[in-house]
């Protein structure tokens, strides 16, 4: 006998059916990067997108100097490489779209509130790390990285070295952008109290000030544009805990209350 109170109640599926649809998403979302990277290739093209791309640290080379491609297909095989991690990026929306429609017949509706949000917040906090990388840390950096090169030496940087750079220093700050997701998650799973997360600030700061000296260049400004965000952002994660917490509350937590 079924619960009448279970909003899933009826909606099971064969195990098959789940493969199925999961097939189905995987194939929309591989769909949809196809289609972005194709529009990617013809406008701008991939050498454009590389040369965007490549636009904050181009501008602070010597005058006179280029960036150079060492390996024999490098000049063919980075821009496309760009072209595809752009198609990815801008596709991210579409591909969490599939995930979600995957997942959420099997949620009730007190889940939904809480994974909806928080995987909308992590895409545009995502996105928001990866920009402020490169408008803001990227134009700070490379002027300073220039200036301590000594002067016998010829600075040509080379083209892939330079994609990795970026990945990573992208995938940087967008996860480190991520924190008030980690700080809500946490304090709606009941791992840490909000009384908990306010005193554990100065342990964060000092934890964030060892990530920020790692992965960002050597220079104060870059670590500072890194750390700064990720304490403004711990706050503002323990505000949204407590309104996160309060409104999406199990049904028989929120009668209890």
């Amino acid at each position: 006998m079924t619960d009448p109170t279970d909003e899933l109640a009826g909606t099971e599926q064969p195990f098959v059916q789940h493969l199925i649809e999961l097939r189905d998403r995987l194939l929309r979302a591989i769909y949809g990067i196809a289609a972005v990277f194709t529009v990617l290739v013809f406008y701008p093209g991939p050498s454009k997108l590389y040369d965007l791309l490549a636009m904050p640290l181009v501008k602070t080379l010597p005058e006179g100097s280029r960036m150079i491609a060492v390996g024999v297909v490098s000049p063919f095989l980075v821009p496309i490489k760009v072209s595809v991690m752009a198609a990815i990026a801008l596709s991210l929306p579409w591909i969490l779209y599939q995930v979600w429609a995957f997942v959420a017949p099997g949620l009730y509706k007190h889940e939904k509130k809480l994974v909806l949000p928080l995987v909308a917040a992590s895409t545009v906090l995502f996105y928001l790390g990866a920009a402020f990388c490169y408008f803001f840390v990227f134009g700070q950096a490379f002027p300073a990285i220039q200036r301590m090169a000594p002067t016998s030496v010829a600075v040509s940087p080379d083209i892939e070295a330079y994609l990795d750079f970026v990945i990573t220093m992208f995938i940087a700050f967008g996860v480190a952008f991520e924190v008030p997701i980690a700080v809500v998650i946490l304090a709606r799973m009941g791992i840490v109290t909000i009384a908990q997360l306010k005193s554990f600030r100065t342990y964060f700061v000092v934890g964030a000030a060892a990530v920020a000296g790692l992965v960002t260049p050597p220079d104060p400004v870059s670590m500072i544009a890194l750390l700064l965000p990720m304490c403004l952002l711990y706050e503002f994660g323990i505000l949204a805990a407590q309104v996160f917490i309060k409104h999406t509350a199990a049904p028989d937590d929120a009668a209890e209350k």
